[in-house]
Parts: C-alpha cells; sequence; structure tokens
C-alpha cells in the first residue's frame, strides 16, 4: 500500500542516538516500503535544501527554524518557502529548549500564517513539548494548522491529552511516529477526525517497518489504513 511519511530527517545525530541517514539511504528505504513522498526537515536547513533538490519529485522541504534566532529565522522561513518551494515548518521545543506556547514562537506562527503553511512541532517530552503547550499556541493561531509530531511519544498520559486536546482545537492534527499504542491511531481516527491523523517514521530514529505495522495493527479497515497511510498526508499539504 502506497504512503506518504510525515516526518523524516537526514545528517548524523550524534550524542544518545548514534545514527545516521543520508538522502540516498532514505530514497532506498522509501522504496523498500512503498513510501511515495517524505515530509523531510534537517539540521542544517542546507542539507534538506540538497536533498530536494535531488530528489524533488520524492521529498517535500519542511523549514527548520530555532525560534532563538528571531527575524533571522523568519527571514529564513520566508527565504526556503517562497524561493525554493518548502512547504511547511518544523519545530522543536525540546531541542531548542522553549515551551511550546512560549510567545517567541509568535513571529514563526505568524509567518505560518501568511504563508499559509502548516507547523509540525514535536510534542511529548517535558517541560518543553507537551501537548497542553501545544494546544495554547495552536488556540492563540487558529488559522495556522499545527501537528503533533509524535502524538504525545511514549506516555500515556501525554498520548491521551493529545487526543482531547486535538478533539478541542480543530487546526490541530496528529502524526504517529514513535506512539507505541496502535489502538490511539484508530481512536485518533474515529475521535479526533478521519482526516486528522498522518502516517510518518521520523526517520532514522524509528524503521518504517515498525511504524507501519502500527498503522497495519489498528484496527482500522482498508478505507482508515489508507488514509492513514496516505491520503490525509496528500489532503494535508494540498498534493491533490
Amino acid at each position: 500500500m502506497k504512503k506518504i511519511d510525515a516526518h523524516a530527517h537526514i545528517g548524523t545525530f550524534g550524542g544518545w542516538a548514534g545514527l545516521s541517514l543520508t538522502a540516498d539511504e532514505l530514497i532506498e528505504k522509501m522504496d523498500k516500503n512503498e513510501i511515495e513522498k517524505t515530509f523531510l526537515c534537517s539540521e542544517p536547513n542546507e542539507l534538506c535544501w540538497e536533498a530536494v533538490k535531488k530528489y524533488p519529485d520524492r521529498l517535500i522541504g519542511m523549514v527548520y527554524p530555532n525560534p532563538f534566532d528571531g527575524q533571522k529565522a523568519v527571514d529564513m522561513i520566508y527565504d526556503y518557502v517562497q524561493n525554493k518551494g518548502f512547504r511547511g515548518i518544523k519545530c522543536n521545543p525540546l531541542r531548542h529548549a522553549y515551551v511550546a506556547d512560549d510567545t517567541i514562537m509568535d513571529p514563526i506562527m505568524q509567518a505560518a500564517e501568511d504563508l499559509d503553511i502548516p507547523v509540525f512541532i514535536h510534542c511529548g517530552h517535558p517541560p518543553y513539548s507537551l501537548p497542553w503547550s501545544i494546544a495554547l499556541l495552536a488556540e492563540r493561531f487558529p488559522k495556522v494548522n499545527v501537528v503533533m509530531i509524535h502524538m504525545g511519544h511514549g506516555h500515556g498520559v501525554y498520548i491521551d491529552a493529545t487526543l482531547k486536546m486535538a478533539r478541542r482545537y480543530p487546526n490541530l492534527y496528529l502524526e504517529m511516529s514513535g506512539m507505541p499504542m496502535p489502538s490511539k491511531i484508530k481512536e485518533a481516527y474515529e475521535t479526533v477526525g478521519k482526516d486528522r491523523i498522518m502516517f510518518g517514521s521520523d526517520a532514522p530514529f524509528h524503521p518504517a517497518e515498525v511504524e507501519s505495522m502500527k498503522v497495519l495493527c489498528s484496527e482500522l479497515d482498508e478505507q482508515g489504513i489508507e488514509d492513514v497511510f496516505y491520503n490525509n498526508a496528500a489532503k494535508f499539504m494540498k498534493l491533490v
């Protein structure tokens, strides 16, 4: 079954991760797992840009700003979207050490609103990237579609809160990589919205084979599986 991967990275990730992935290796993994397109983000952003230029039909660039860079970050977003064809923003409060709803995010969110692009935010690790904080940010910018990447990650309380916040705010969407409970994929599909949860791998941190199996084990019917694997991401990113 064809897929769109809504969240992946390339680069070298040292420290605790000890992982690396090149653009060529990512494409090989995509081919192996029937992934048609991948939403790609990397630091430095130039690495992502080089990959998108090499594989324009397979990779969709996501700008990865650090809000502490202020106007420089905003200018970079405009440059990558307007001049390089990137289609969204990826933010990681955990990596850059800010609470998701801090006002430091306002210029980033305003740029997203003005450019009519979504913002993907890492979700599931205290104290920076908790679902309640992301929900407050989404509430402050109701015209911006916000994707909670990992939908709470590995913590049951955060997973539950992610679903509750998404039910409350219609501009909140979900991506399920790293979230270990297949049943919550089905619950999100049925209670948040059939078009508001997307498949992702978080490559190279999680194998696409494992993330795919969660969807297949979720007890969704064939239409639901197709929506999560492909249709929802295609619609969300206006690929269809």
